[in-house]
């Protein structure tokens, strides 16, 4: 199917307002065009309506918790309703507890600490470095990277089977590939885990801003996600689910906020006693804008309606994919194969190019951002490329370690803001790239490809 094919079955759905959208660059060749952002995957732009939202509230800054004056009460009560917002938006259980992070990474880190004492970790090697590196102190168990969903499944279910049944035990799992896009099985997999006495995280960066996450239906433990993905500014994230190891840990920060009480001791120490709420992990004066914007984008999203949104989306993927398969020197990454159900996330490489400098041109040639290397999921992209040779000391190729090839791919990632004529465009200069080649001269600096001057 070619892009005009595409352009010709589009829905009347328009793409949600986005900061950015007028913004134009530059091109080595010449004159400017409107920038083309296809990089929602490691971070989306913020929503219009988040950031009009923000500037409303701004004025009414105030302190949280601690203030008696109106604005403080003003912002305690929008902190708080931005927790119950974002806590029905995840479809939480009633007795769950909802705490504002600054990350994915962040959150899931949060829960590292909050491991009960010889817990095991289950993982696998597919994962985000975000889910993947925070256990390393506790036992941990990396699963190889299943081919299908019925495989990873089965994987995790022979895993358990083998574990300490008497011990505490967690799993951690993507809700979707931030590498490949596709979706993965989590129901499956948190039947699998209570199955086995364990418990389930789900890390939903990449499966929040794409598709509806009920904590219920999943039947996840805990969920995690960042507000930069959410389509939200950045220095915001969320951890919601079970409080029950929660309380028992110690506060993941220690200061004011999280401690309920405090007193000086006979020996001359201080004794504490920490809040058992979400604030026993929220020390510090809270990033009150940053739940606020996560609660519009919540808001926003549930209005436009996920049934539009998802449609929209599976029509973008379904363009650039068919698109891309025209170009026989394009290979597309793929765990689970062409038919397995994904989100706007495709990472791919082309034949007779290093990824950087493919992604170079894109950028300085035809004003589209994407994202070329490892993606922070070394394992999973080296596991994809494996055995594709790649051209060692071309612009911008990474430095491979002793004995390894230079590998790094190309991924381009899109949502709820992306027009038609961005991902239109994209397959274009893909298509053109591949049979013209470069228009420009490229060299290699603090190991990016960039444009020669």
């Amino acid at each position: 199917m070619s892009v005009s094919t595409a352009a010709s079955t589009r829905t009347v759905c328009a793409p949600l307002p986005v900061l950015g959208r007028d913004v134009t660059v530059p091109l080595v060749t010449g004159g400017e065009v409107g920038y083309a952002a296809l990089d929602y995957a490691a971070s989306a732009p913020a929503l219009q309506r988040v950031w009009d939202d923000v500037a409303a509230y701004a004025p009414y800054y105030g302190s949280v918790h601690r203030g008696a004056g109106y604005l403080s009460q003003l912002s305690t009560d929008l902190f708080e309703n931005a927790r119950k917002t974002v806590a029905e938006f995840l479809d939480c259980r009633p007795d769950d507890q909802l705490v504002f992070t600054r990350s994915t990474t962040d959150s899931l880190n949060l829960l590292a600490r909050a491991l009960p004492a010889d817990c095991q970790v289950f993982v696998f090697e597919t994962e985000h470095h975000a889910s993947l590196l925070p256990w390393q102190d506790a036992r941990v168990s990396y699963l190889d990277a299943p081919r299908t969903p019925r495989q990873a499944v089965a994987t995790l279910e022979r895993a358990l089977a083998d574990r300490d049944p008497h011990g505490p035990a967690l799993v951690c799992v993507t809700g979707a590939s931030n590498v490949t896009g596709e979706l993965w099985p989590v129901r499956e997999l948190a039947a699998a885990a209570h199955a086995h006495g364990a418990r389930i995280v789900l890390d939903a960066a990449q499966l929040v801003p794409h598709h509806r996450v009920s904590v219920r239906d999943l039947d996840v433990d805990w969920v995690a996600f960042s507000g930069h993905k959410l389509y939200a500014p950045f220095g915001s994230g969320v951890l919601a689910g079970r409080a029950d190891w929660l309380r028992a840990a110690e506060p993941y920060l220690a200061g004011g906020g999280a401690s309920r009480k405090v007193t000086r001791r006979e020996d001359g120490g201080v004794a504490v006693e920490w809040h058992e709420s979400a604030a026993r992990h929220e020390a510090g004066s809270p990033n009150v804008i940053g739940a606020y914007s996560i609660a519009s984008a919540c808001k926003a999203l549930t209005e436009a309606g996920w049934d539009t949104l998802v449609a929209r989306e599976q029509q973008l993927i379904a363009g650039v994919r068919a698109g891309l398969a025209e170009i026989p020197e394009v290979k597309v990454l793929s765990l689970f194969g062409d038919d397995a159900p994904r989100v706007g996330v495709i990472s791919f490489v082309v034949e007779g190019w290093n990824s950087s400098h493919f992604a170079a041109a894109l950028s300085a040639e035809y004003g589209i951002g994407v994202r070329d290397g490892l993606f922070c999921a070394h394992p999973l992209v080296r596991t994809l490329l494996g055995s594709d040779p790649q051209t060692q000391g071309e612009c911008g190729a990474p430095e491979a370690a002793p004995g390894e090839k230079s590998l790094n791919a190309i991924r381009v990632s899109f949502g709820a803001g992306t027009p038609d004529e961005h991902v239109e465009r994209f397959v274009n200069a893909v298509r053109e790239l591949v049979a013209d080649g470069a228009r420009w001269t490229y060299r290699t600096e603090n190991g990016r490809c960039v444009p020669a001057v």
